[in-house]
């Protein structure tokens, strides 16, 4: 078992360690509406984190991709995220017919800044949204609708530290396992990981709308 030197486990000890002092803009920065720095930096996003949390409390974060814009801004208090083809888990989905709290956190590339988003979500089928989200012909069969509680924008640090946007500091790409070699490694299967990631290869060149 793992031994610490101390748990934190009050508010108190947290703040004592970690104080507020000299970080007022931090806590000040918070709106409980879209504005219209919120609504540019959507429109320039091709990427969005969701984090719901299941019934039994573990906390699920799914991906979301498509060009930049994607994130459908209805009004200063609604999202509209379209629901592309995925791998039918639907744990985020799921998640949300039982707890409708979410969180968002949009990333546009090569910007430091990201932004976040919290508030209530709702699996929707309507028609006028999915014609409005058509891609390629597509047109999504389901989507999430947010209602906006709290947005904020994040600083640029963790990006800075992990120069994520800075090429000649990825790893090289081979080096980092792949979705095949983590089916190979936990399902009980005859296929060989070759034949497994060209499985994965033509699933992502067909199905991607």
């Amino acid at each position: 078992m793992l031994e610490i030197d101390e748990q934190i486990q009050t508010t108190e000890r947290l703040r004592e360690l970690l104080p507020t002092e000299g970080f007022t803009n931090t806590f000040l920065k918070v709106s409980d509406r879209l504005n219209d720095v919120a609504r540019k930096f959507i429109a320039h996003a091709p990427f969005v984190i969701v984090a719901t949390k299941a019934s039994e409390g573990l906390i699920d974060v799914s991906p979301k991709g498509d060009p930049a814009g994607f994130v459908e801004v209805y009004d200063d208090k609604t999202l509209i995220i379209p629901d592309r083809l995925g791998n039918h888990r639907v744990d985020g989905f799921q998640n949300l017919l039982e707890d409708p709290n979410i969180a968002l956190l949009f990333i546009v590339p090569g910007h430091g800044d990201t932004l976040r988003i919290a508030g209530k979500a709702r699996v929707v089928r309507d028609a006028a949204i999915s014609k409005r989200h058509a891609f390629k012909g597509k047109e999504p069969l389901l989507a999430l609708v947010i209602d906006v509680e709290e947005a904020f924008m994040h600083c640029s640090k963790s990006l800075i530290r992990s120069r994520l946007w800075h090429p000649d500091h990825w790893p090289v790409r081979k080096a980092a396992p792949t979705l095949a070699e983590w089916v190979i490694a936990t399902v009980d299967r005859e296929q060989t990981l070759d034949e497994v990631q060209d499985d994965h290869s033509a699933d992502e060149g067909a199905r991607l709308y």
